[in-house]
């Protein structure tokens, strides 16, 4: 399946030159996917919600501004016959949720998450939230401030939050939608010569003043097309996951990340690698990543790894011009998922750490055993694409 009859002609444009304010009424009055830029007509990039709220530029700072003035890597772009599996991929390695759409070498519209997951609603009877969810949610407490919600969104590059009460309980959930909706009307009432201050606290601003309540969850015996119809009904980026029989407590998340990110499994020997932020791998290459991965998997145990995740996130702070980096590595094996993270001058520096991380991790795997009952009747599904 290509995305020629899926993708859209449709889509938010502006220009590089485009005021950083009306950039984010557009995200309060239509809550986009993401918003397409181009210089007098060429594309230039998208920019997400997630990245305006994370941004300090203000208002009258135009839309280049929060664009990097240099990539490393292209931006992303798709043409429109490409194989849904690797548009996917590139929807998570750009870590975005819409990507320009290119015919015969002109902008033609754009693709979006929601498009793809209704797509291929009919091939995910087959697996369960249990076979694609993350487990150990990164959440917060209703008593937490605005600031650490918007670092917490930031260091692990999410979009939403669960939020606890002091025993633990799950009670509401936060976004990036949430928190944008509420600095930008507080930015609104407020004049230019209040906002230094009053922006102050306002990330002091508790959790529990903004989040949704009640939440909608699911369990990990669910199947994924009936998470992914409430996630499309409800307009939901992901859902808690919950046991069965206690949706107050929390067992992981599920995405529409995840989700996409199980389209790209596929039947090849090497272990198959999602690499979100992938521009800033510098110096490394793709294969460097997956033979240093794979490298961890197979030293111990025997362990069957259907699915590696390595996420770059990069800092402000600078040394000797190399950016500070964190880096997480995910994986996804047959009994359970490990991980690994750590921050580093450079991406590969980042890499090491968080791969030596994982390592130690894995370690306390070593009995598992393999079974490929799972991945086969996910992949004899999802090759059906």
């Amino acid at each position: 399946m290509n995305i020629a009859d899926i993708a859209t002609p449709e889509y938010l444009e502006v220009d590089v030159g485009t005021r950083m304010g009306k950039i984010r009424s557009s995200f309060e009055n239509g809550n986009p996917k993401g918003i397409i830029v181009t210089d007098d007509g060429e594309y230039e990039g998208v920019i997400s919600e997630r990245e305006v709220l994370q941004s300090h530029v203000e208002d009258d700072a135009k839309v280049s501004s929060l664009l990097k003035p240099s990539r490393s890597a292209p931006a992303p772009t798709v043409e429109r016959d490409e194989d849904v599996r690797e548009t996917a991929r590139i929807l998570i390695e750009s870590n975005a949720k819409i990507a320009p759409v290119f015919e015969n070498g002109d902008l033609w519209g754009a693709i979006t998450d929601d498009a793809i997951l209704e797509a291929v609603l009919d091939n995910l009877d087959a697996i369960t939230v249990a076979d694609v969810y993350t487990e150990d949610a990164i959440t917060v407490t209703e008593d937490d401030g605005i600031g650490k919600a918007i670092n917490q969104l930031r260091e692990h590059g999410i979009s939403r939050l669960p939020v606890l009460d002091e025993s633990g309980l799950l009670t509401g959930m936060v976004t990036t939608h949430d928190i944008a909706d509420f600095v930008i009307r507080k930015n609104q009432r407020m004049t230019q010569g209040d906002r230094v201050g009053d922006n102050e606290r306002m990330l002091d601003v508790p959790i529990y003043d903004i989040m949704n309540s009640p939440v909608e969850t699911t369990t990990p015996a669910t199947t994924v097309r009936e998470a992914v119809e409430s996630m499309l009904e409800y307009d939901y980026a992901g859902l808690v996951v919950t046991p069965s029989d206690d949706d107050r407590q929390i067992s992981g998340v599920i995405t529409k990340t995840d989700v996409l990110r199980a389209l790209t499994y596929t039947e090849e020997d090497q272990m198959d690698v999602q690499i979100t932020n992938i521009s800033q791998l510098g110096a490394m290459s793709r294969a460097d990543v997956v033979e240093s991965i794979e490298q961890v998997a197979d030293k111990y145990a025997k362990m069957q790894v259907h699915h590696a995740h390595v996420r770059f996130h990069e800092h402000k702070e600078k040394l000797r011009g190399q950016p500070l980096i964190r880096c997480q590595i995910r994986l996804r094996t047959n009994k359970s998922q490990v991980a690994g993270s750590g921050e580093g001058y450079g991406a590969e520096n980042a890499f090491r750490v968080a791969l030596d991380k994982l390592e130690r991790n894995v370690l306390e795997l070593k009995g598992i055993q393999s079974d490929e009952e799972y991945r086969g009747q996910l992949l004899r599904k999802l090759n059906e694409l």
